[in-house]
């Protein structure tokens, strides 16, 4: 293998998905529709099936992910308007170019798009999601190539110069990782991409696999080449079925051109990639529970150590990357680690998916720089409150995360803590919520998601989490006295403290923050 022959093998495959495009298209025009989770409950396979049969021979319907802006769905894009909210009787008006049917301004000029900085989600709404040569004519790939043409150690000390933190919630170093496993003797090894995904409020990794499934399969190469693994899994959640249909096409779009199996880029590097669909769990997107499932056992976690990258998948080096971690790695080995680190802030380089829901004006998922505050999430990105709405409070991060009053907002994003409380960022989930939902409701839904979704292995997090979750209602009911505030904040802390797992471990954060910043208003629930 050499620098030459990976070159031109890539090159050979460029070349050749350039001319498949441009036979496809020649002079015609794209009519893009995106079809995705969000846009299929708003009834898109019925506008694309009409699109299909209607097009004259001038144009070629292209079927792409979502572009985040998913308070618009379906959006039909001819040229560079964005038809949104459309409706089957729009598409006649549409297709013979009348005026401004639903209309929007294109990406750039569009204001839930442009404070944006997209890294993970270039493309979406774009691309064709399920042909693979508009990826690589549009520089898909190319990453791989630079990786291949470079030493497994030259590519994990590029990532560690960018700062590229783990996406799922925990932060942790991603080449870090691929270090680790690669220097542990013992094969095979595996990478796990955990596309679980299981927590309310986020579906950023919904809108990856939808939109750009190749961008997560080329860096999922990436970090296997690093690593040395020879062996990936695709670990999708069992209700995402989209993403599993659109992941599927393109891994066998990739195998037919060689970017998957033996010599890939005539490199030497091996890999096989496959698909497992998870049970559906909160609990399963905790590291080694996700391991135990793949193994067939019940799940709930392991104990550490070892850790996956010692002792993973079949007592074999393992690592395990969220989707979104995998889809910053294509940019970073194309543009290098500087361009990367140059986004975002000194601590917390690159961008962060937000998914954006609850009663603001745009909901949807957007990619922004580290460090941007809640207060631009909520009012620039997200339009600021609905018309009627009072803005009361955020819900930050998922169930393991917490509570954030108004006078929060102008925090800004980054990873791990964003408050000693216990609200963290978590896996990027952003709920806006008003002044008609009470407190209690809030504490309980949170409360209540953790203790049913727990496994029942250790004692803190089984017992715990649903006596907290009965002295909410004792508060609520108009029981409560201060001494189950009391009893409630020091339970949070025991669970937290001694909990197995990732779940149990913040399972009390949705409580302690409450307890912080609305701690006078419980108060006054209560009686001495």
């Amino acid at each position: 293998m050499s620098d030459q022959d990976v070159k031109a093998a890539f090159n050979a495959i460029f070349k050749s998905s350039n001319e498949n495009i441009s036979a496809r298209f020649s002079d015609k025009s794209r009519v893009i529709v995106q079809w995705s989770h969000c846009s299929a409950s708003a009834g898109v396979e019925s506008i694309a099936e009409q699109l299909a049969s209607q097009l004259s021979e001038s144009a070629v319907l292209v079927v792409s992910g979502c572009d985040g802006a998913c308070y618009e769905a379906p959006v039909v894009t001819v040229g560079n308007v964005r038809h949104v909210r459309v409706a089957p009787e729009d598409i006649p008006d549409i297709l013979s170019n009348l005026a401004n049917v639903h209309s929007q301004p294109a990406a750039e000029s569009h204001p839930f798009f442009s404070r944006q900085t997209r890294i993970a989600l270039d493309g979406c709404g774009t691309l064709e999601s399920t042909h693979i040569d508009d990826y690589i004519s549009n520089g898909g790939y190319s990453g791989l190539a630079a990786s291949l043409q470079s030493a497994p150690e030259q590519v994990i000390e590029e990532v560690k110069a960018s700062g590229l933190r783990g996406r799922g919630g925990a932060y942790f170093p991603a080449a870090l990782k691929w270090e680790a496993a690669r220097n542990v003797r013992n094969t095979p090894k595996y990478l796990v991409v955990n596309c679980e995904e299981g927590e309310p409020g986020i579906f950023k990794d919904r809108h990856l696999m939808e939109g750009v499934p190749h961008r997560i399969l080329e860096g999922a190469m990436i970090a296997s080449y690093a690593a040395g693994v020879t062996e990936a899994i695709i670990y999708i959640n069992a209700e995402a079925e989209l993403s599993a249909e659109r992941m599927g096409s393109a891994i066998l779009a990739a195998r037919a051109l060689g970017l998957i199996g033996k010599n890939i880029l005539e490199s030497g590097f091996d890999l096989e990639v496959e698909i497992r669909r998870g049970a559906g769990g909160y609990v399963c997107g905790e590291e080694t529970t996700l391991l135990n499932t793949l193994e067939g056992y019940r799940r709930e976690p392991r104990l550490k150590p070892p850790f996956p990258t010692e002792a993973g998948l079949n007592a074999k080096p393992t690592v395990i990357n969220n989707p979104e971690t995998l889809a910053s790695l294509p940019y970073i080995l194309k543009n290098g680690a500087s361009v990367f680190k140059a986004i975002g802030t000194e601590a917390d380089a690159g961008t962060k998916i937000i998914s954006l829901s609850g009663v603001v004006n745009r909901s949807g998922v957007a990619e922004l720089p580290m460090g941007t505050t809640l207060r631009d999430i909520v009012d620039q990105v997200g339009g600021g409150p609905k018309a009627g709405s009072s803005l009361r409070m955020l819900g930050v991060g998922g169930p393991s995360s917490g509570v954030f009053p108004v006078s929060m907002l102008d925090t800004p994003i980054k990873g791990g803590m964003l408050h000693e409380s216990g609200v963290m960022l978590g896996a990027g989930g952003v709920i806006v919520l008003d002044d008609r939902v009470s407190l209690l409701e809030v504490m309980r839904n949170l409360a209540s998601y953790n203790a049913n979704e727990s496994c029942g292995k250790c004692t803190p997090c089984r017992e715990g989490t649903p006596r907290m979750v009965n002295l909410v209602d004792k508060i609520a009911a108009g029981d409560g006295k201060s001494q189950d505030i009391e009893e409630m904040e020091y339970l949070a802390r025991v669970v937290n403290s001694a909990s197995l797992c990732g779940l149990g471990q913040a399972a009390g954060n949705p409580i302690l923050s409450a307890l912080h910043f609305f701690g006078d208003e419980l108060a006054m629930l209560t009686t001495a």
